[in-house]
């Protein structure tokens, strides 16, 4: 699913125009992006939570070469 099907079923449902329903659409995904880059966390009840987890970095291996790298620390 991408973001313009809720976007057209949401504006359907509640008979707005496209136009408004993608502007709410919008603003809720802006304030989960400016709450995540908070590292704060997400809970929207019957839908899923999200939250940001650092990982460290660590020397892996190249699969198919057999050689080690090393793995930069990330956010997921």
């Amino acid at each position: 699913m991408n973001k313009s099907e809720p976007t057209e079923k949401l504006a359907k449902e509640r008979g707005i125009t496209l136009k408004q329903d993608e502007t709410a659409v919008n603003s809720v995904f802006e304030v989960m992006t400016d709450t995540l880059s908070r590292a704060d966390r997400i809970e929207i009840r019957g839908f899923g939570s999200f939250k940001v987890k650092d990982y460290d970095g660590f020397t892996g291996r190249n699969p198919k070469t057999g050689e080690m790298i090393d793995v930069n620390p990330k956010k997921l």
